[in-house]
């Protein structure tokens, strides 16, 4: 089997990817895997390449204040999309693979693909394509909107509709096959999220499969030395903030490790693309800074994790049978959020206006008392093979030539 695998975004849309390539590989599978420029450093063990476009300066470039977002978008965000647009149809192209795996970012491979005569498949790394009465598009409304849920997911294909000059720049070299009809829809959607945390929605159709999220094979690479010896001295508090930058870092460091302290906790800051940052010239033997850990090495020895939840931490964090504080900034972020606390996994969500020392150290108390639950529920998210059944699905998609599936 021949796997193209396409993907856009932060590492939270890059891990799953990585960790499919992977196990595809080990199966016996020929993949290659498309990537944003920033992280093809990182996977030097599968043959990734770069799709041309760097997603950390895209998040960088939008500032905090609406004008600043709006410049972003023409500036940057808009060259930066057509270059990848351009880039996944090209591979498509050069690859001829058997099946096109993509991340719905990635407009142009339902075209491409078509363009080829291979099926694609899409991956939503959260469930935000297929329509439910079950709960609201992610990232539209935390709250249920009952019989009216289903009509929140029209939001992704206006926010589709924003691109699509770019789209139809990037389909320009397919001739007929990219432009005029609508492309052939997906062979299958896979959602790598854990049936655990969110069971699937009785209505999604069969060719919709909720996998569990896609994991690595092997071990965790191990943390440096530092980080061991700050694991080693204790119960401590992690907090990472992954690619929410916007806002004043300092401060928020400042109220974690007031509210750990509070707790008697010690602090590990993960200061990811900027999110959290320790004061210059302020160290203290109770506090370790670092731009990034192996969360499947280091989150199992936290007492409790405060992040912004985004879907691969939500799942780094269910595993390691940790209780979170949720702060969520954007997005899909709130959706994670008030899943977690429903289930007893996480306090009640923090505001990102509200970081400050006292509702984060009254936030952290409750989660503590989540604890419980949280190992329960680890050890069934820790059953998940979504990879292996990922590759299931896309072995059968393969032999139909592109026909359905059941899940």
């Amino acid at each position: 089997m021949k796997l193209l695998l396409l993907t856009a975004g932060t590492r939270g849309d890059v891990e799953p990817f990585a960790a499919l390539a992977r196990h595809a590989v080990r199966s016996g599978a020929e993949v290659a895997l498309g990537v944003p420029d920033e992280a093809v450093a990182g996977l030097a063990d599968v043959d990734a390449f770069g799709l041309g476009v760097d997603f950390s300066r895209l998040v960088g470039a939008q500032g905090v204040s609406p004008l600043a977002a709006a410049r972003a978008v023409r500036t940057t965000v808009r060259p930066g999309m057509r270059r990848m647009l351009s880039s996944a149809v090209r591979a498509v192209l050069e690859h001829r693979p058997d099946v096109v795996v993509h991340h719905p970012k990635v407009l142009t491979a339902p075209r491409a693909a078509d363009a080829v005569g291979v099926p694609h498949v899409v991956v939503e790394t959260v469930p935000t394509l297929t329509p439910t009465r079950a709960f609201p598009m992610p990232g539209t409304t935390a709250r249920d909107l009952g019989p009216l849920n289903p009509l929140t997911y029209r939001a992704a294909s206006a926010a589709a509709r924003l691109f699509a000059r770019e789209v139809a720049e990037a389909c320009a070299p397919l001739g007929g096959a990219g432009a005029g009809r609508a492309p052939s829809p997906a062979a299958a959607s896979l959602v790598p999220v854990s049936p655990h945390l969110l069971p699937p929605p009785a209505d999604w159709p069969a060719s919709v499969v909720t996998t569990g999220a896609w994991t690595s094979p092997g071990r965790s690479p191990e943390p440096g030395p530092a980080v061991r010896e700050f694991l080693d001295a204790g119960p401590f508090l992690y907090a990472g903030f992954g690619s929410m930058a916007a806002g004043d870092p300092v401060h928020r460091a400042r109220a974690v490790v007031a509210a750990a302290r509070a707790h008697g906790l010690r602090t590990l800051l993960v200061t990811g693309w900027g999110g959290l940052e320790q004061p210059r010239g302020e160290r203290a033997p109770d506090v370790l800074a670092v731009p990034a850990v192996p969360h499947d090495a280091v989150l199992p020895r936290a007492s409790v994790a405060v992040h912004h939840g985004g879907a691969g931490t939500v799942h780094a964090v269910a595993r390691a049978g940790v209780p979170s504080v949720v702060v969520p900034f954007t997005a899909d972020q709130p959706f994670w959020a008030a899943l977690l606390h429903r289930r007893g996994l996480a306090s009640r969500p923090v505001r990102p206006r509200h970081l400050d020392t006292a509702p984060l150290t009254a936030a952290v108390a409750q989660a503590q008392a989540c604890h419980r639950t949280a190992q329960e529920v680890a050890r069934a998210v820790r059953t998940d093979r979504g990879a292996e059944e990922a590759l299931r699905v896309l072995e059968r998609v393969v032999r139909a030539g592109g026909g359905g599936v059941s899940r």
